[in-house]
């Protein structure tokens, strides 16, 4: 496994390269700002660096959509299903990097993130946490600054994603599988892809808002990875008997 997850790395490895200089570049030019009090550079930065931070996981797991898109696809990537590895393992192995990737990407901009909003703040003599509470009461009104919270929100929104990349994986899998060679099987999966994320929304939306916040973003957050081992699980069978050679 950890042989095929190292292969998987160095098939999604340019991408994250790429987006890590585009980061180190706007951190500099935003420190630059910074302590040359240069405001319109270090604002204009500060608002790349965010949307950086929001579109570059975003990306990690769609290249990794990609590269699955690739692997079933083209020769060279199938070759891949030639190995003696059954399905599970490679599937699984490309499911683990593309979540540890997710994980770590995560959790690195959320910390540059709040370097750097920590930085501004006191440029302004600013109460950061106050600019914390307002940030995360736009997604739930009853939010406070505390740990548990802060963490419960990432916790929530890291498992989302993953959650709806693995969806993406077994739309393309089912629409690759059942109409390979067809130039509309994109279409097949974009709504297949629709539907499974409608029908687990409707799921997810289930769990009360009358309970604590920390237990509602954790609960939701559990059901999203509970349904992507079991949409991975399907995946990888679906693989096993209409891919494997």
């Amino acid at each position: 496994m950890l042989r095929l997850m190292k292969y998987e790395l160095r098939k999604t490895l340019n991408v994250k390269l790429v987006l890590a200089a585009v980061t180190l570049i706007a951190e500099a030019a935003f420190l630059i700002g910074y302590f040359t009090r240069n405001e319109t550079l270090y604002s204009l930065t500060a608002l790349l660096l965010f949307m950086i931070a929001s579109t570059g996981i975003s990306v990690i797991g769609l290249w990794s959509l990609i590269v699955l898109h690739r692997d079933m696809n083209t020769r060279q990537g199938y070759m891949l299903f030639m190995t003696p590895n059954s399905c599970y393992r490679i599937l699984g192995a490309k499911i683990l990097e593309c979540g540890l990737s997710i994980l770590l990407a995560g959790a690195f901009f959320f910390l540059l993130g709040f370097l750097d909003v920590t930085l501004v703040m006191r440029l302004y003599n600013e109460n950061i946490w106050q600019f914390l509470a307002e940030m995360l009461q736009t997604l739930n009104e009853r939010l406070t600054i505390t740990p548990a919270n802060v963490l419960a929100v990432l916790f929530w929104l890291l498992s989302s994603w993953l959650c709806s990349v693995i969806t993406a994986f077994l739309a393309d899998i089912l629409a690759t599988s059942l109409l390979y060679g067809k130039k509309w099987n994109w279409l097949v999966a974009f709504a297949l892809f629709i539907l499974l994320n409608i029908g687990i929304n409707w799921v997810i939306l289930r769990v009360p808002a009358t309970m604590s916040v920390v237990a509602q973003f954790a609960i939701q957050g559990v059901i999203g990875l509970a349904f992507s081992a079991l949409m991975g699980y399907i995946s990888a069978t679906v693989m096993e008997k209409y891919l494997s050679v």
